[in-house]
């Protein structure tokens, strides 16, 4: 039998979790809000030209104290970059995110290619309640700046 550190009742040596107060007790931080102050991570085996298949993560690196940021080709964290991109900011092929840059995007805040958004920047195509777009703009208010460039040439 072992001591709880969190609420020092007695458990058996093999518990990772103190069926009392609940917390975990592995040493990956997971007990007494670790979760929530380091973070987790995923990162998959397989790789495509050097980067993970798949790399999940969130929470802050322990080492710096930074952020954690995804990098893979499915990208999904608070930050993440990827070609499939999903996050708070995701840079990337196809991005979902609060925040996001790349070719098509479904976002609060959407700049580059296909933008679908809040409000939309969109090279091609912008669609949101701001859409601003060279291409094609649709939205509450939509400017168009292809059709502007092209009146003034």
């Amino acid at each position: 039998m072992k001591t709880c550190p969190y609420g020092a009742e007695r458990i058996q040596e093999q518990a990772i979790k103190c069926r009392f107060c609940r917390e975990f007790l592995d040493s990956q931080g997971w007990g007494s809000g670790g979760y929530l102050r380091w973070g987790y991570e995923y990162r998959s085996e397989a790789k495509i030209l050097g980067w993970p298949l798949i790399h999940i993560c969130g929470g802050v690196n322990p080492r710096t104290g930074l952020p954690r940021v995804a990098k893979g080709i499915v990208a999904v964290g608070n930050f993440a970059i990827g070609l499939i991109a999903i996050g708070g900011f995701a840079l990337g092929g196809i991005t979902i995110a609060g925040i996001g840059v790349g070719l098509v995007i479904l976002a609060g805040i959407a700049i580059r290619g296909i933008a679908l958004g809040g409000i939309a920047l969109g090279l091609f195509l912008a669609v949101g309640r701001l859409a601003i777009s060279f291409g094609d703009a649709f939205g509450g208010l939509a400017l168009c700046l292809g059709d502007m460039t092209r009146s003034l040439f």
